[in-house]
């Protein structure tokens, strides 16, 4: 298998944290994230190093007591109800995560288009993928 890549830029960085590659710079500068310059001046940051502090970004935020480990954090950009169940669309960065739910918990919860929501996910079957790659990890 070929090695996968190692090392990202900083906009690359950005992209994977769901940050602005401004704030990644002023994370670099400040100390708190390390990064490398490359033969052109670039800044690379080391994947472990990234893994690293992405997960020390997770361990703050995180909260709460829970056995589901899968938290997006995002705004609710569609609820569509009827008389028993709900569908709510909530836009988690680049990512779209649907639920289904009764309507009563969509209104108790007060969700509508605009409001902050977190998608708490706890699935057995999680499929892993690398992109451009075909093998595919499962987790069960």
């Amino acid at each position: 298998m070929v090695g996968l890549v190692t090392t990202f830029r900083i906009s690359e960085a950005a992209a994977l944290l769901g940050v602005s590659s401004d704030t990644v710079r002023r994370w670099v500068d400040a100390g708190r994230l390390a990064a490398e310059r490359d033969e052109h001046g670039h800044r690379l940051v080391d994947g472990a190093e990234l893994a690293a502090f992405a997960r020390s970004q997770i361990d703050q935020v995180d909260g709460g007591r829970s056995s589901a480990r899968n938290r997006f954090r995002g705004i609710v950009t569609e609820v569509i109800k009827d008389s028993v169940m709900a569908q709510v669309e909530i836009a988690a960065g680049p990512y779209r995560v649907v639920s289904l739910m009764s309507r009563q918990a969509a209104d108790e919860l007060g969700l509508e288009p605009g409001v902050v929501a977190v998608a708490v996910i706890k699935s057995t079957n999680v499929v892993v993928e690398i992109p451009g790659h075909e093998r595919v990890a499962s987790s069960h």
